[in-house]
């Protein structure tokens, strides 16, 4: 699913890759075409102004034909300069703008040096009056040198829209897959613990078998527990108004009686004895839990983990502490992602799992807060207090 995403972006990236530079390489061929047009419309509007000078009073027709053309060119903009390049005269141009500011029509002049070659003219009736003619670019080309410009915003626009969508459709598809996999799971569950009650009853007839009774009862409460939680994934859980602290303490006492005793585990709530908010219980347990295995794979068997509790006024903040080999920053994100582990064991599907459970069921947050090879690595857990929030 994730290959056939990150397939779909290459694939929209090199469309729109495509379409803009083959858009940027067109217009400019085509932006040069008018502009060699234009050159020659002016070369025109030259030949038309020398028949205007040299024209006869038998000459009507040409006469008539040059004026023609001359008072038509009115989309290119025109500076007749001098060979000191003084202005002479500002064809086309903004009449507000020159009449307002003097140095404006110097201004142009400068533009137009840096755009296109000047053409010489020669006064037809006196060959030692020599001027430039300097022209700049008409609204059609100044249009068509945007438009590549507006294409991207629009190819852009297109492909953002479209991997929203795309990641829409594959966060909906990955929900269905996860809902499912976990109600199936704690369906198969189902029946071998109800075989197990079975056998542990006819196990309680016997006196001798009181310990091992218990401590399969615990087991068994155990793997209810986990069935409980599995069922939870994909309905709508219930919210409790529960003791953070010490459900908490519980999740860590549980988890001291299964790790080296050669790694310290405590709680810390500062002076609060007692901090609320509303929760899953069963599915809060989980990420603790999940929380306190990875501080424990992340240590050699020695350590410690320490869990500190904070009580805003409207949020709790747990941190879960470890002093394990610490994980390296560009990894902060993608442990909560499907699949990816350190471990040579296991399907990377833990802290996906805490993270599914903190965000999108109790809609907190969670994330790697700092981490460290020397001092190790803390997660924080926030949740909100209010149950509108959730």
């Amino acid at each position: 699913m994730f290959r056939d995403f990150f397939n779909w972006r290459t694939l929209l990236a090199l469309i729109a890759i495509i379409i803009v530079m083959g858009t940027i390489f067109y217009s400019g061929y085509i932006t040069q075409k008018i502009e060699k047009d234009e050159r020659k419309k002016i070369e025109l509007w030259i030949e038309a102004k020398n028949t205007e000078i040299k024209a006869t009073d038998n000459d009507v027709a040409a006469l008539n034909l040059a004026l023609y053309i001359t008072t038509n060119n009115s989309s290119i903009p025109i500076i007749w300069a001098n060979e000191k390049d003084s202005v002479i005269e500002f064809l086309n141009g903004d009449t507000n703008k020159i009449n307002a500011d003097p140095k404006y029509a110097q201004k142009k002049l400068r533009e137009f040096k840096n755009l296109h070659p000047p053409i010489t003219w020669t006064n037809p009736l006196d060959s030692s009056e020599v001027s430039k003619l300097y022209f700049g670019n008409s609204t059609l080309i100044a249009q068509l040198k945007w438009y590549p410009i507006i294409q991207l915003i629009i190819v852009s626009l297109f492909i953002i829209i479209t991997l929203i969508a795309l990641q829409s459709r594959n966060r909906s598809t990955q929900n269905q897959v996860w809902a499912g996999m976990a109600k199936e799971t704690a369906h198969q569950l189902g029946t071998p613990l109800s075989s197990l009650q079975g056998w542990l009853e006819v196990l309680k007839d016997q006196e001798e078998n009181k310990e091992i009774v218990q401590e399969i009862q615990k087991d068994i409460n155990r793997l209810d527990l986990i069935s409980d939680r599995f069922g939870k994934i994909g309905s709508t859980p219930k919210f409790v108004e529960t003791d953070i602290v010490e459900h908490v303490k519980n999740m860590m006492e549980y988890m001291k009686k299964r790790a080296s005793g050669k790694i310290l585990m405590e709680v810390h709530a500062g002076k609060f004895d007692e901090t609320t908010a509303p929760i899953s219980p069963q599915l809060f347990d989980w990420v603790i839990e999940n929380l306190i295995k990875n501080a424990l794979d992340a240590m050699d068997g020695t350590g410690s983990i320490h869990i500190y509790i904070y009580r805003f006024e409207d949020k709790v903040i747990i941190d879960v502490a470890d002093t394990g080999k610490g994980i390296p920053r560009n990894k902060w994100n993608r442990i909560f992602k499907p699949g990816f582990t350190t471990k040579k064991r296991g399907w990377g599907l833990g802290l996906s799992l805490t993270k599914r459970i903190v965000e999108q069921y109790h809609k907190g947050k969670i994330y790697v807060k700092e981490s460290d090879p020397i001092k190790g690595t803390t997660f924080r857990v926030i949740l909100p207090k209010k149950t509108e929030n959730i």
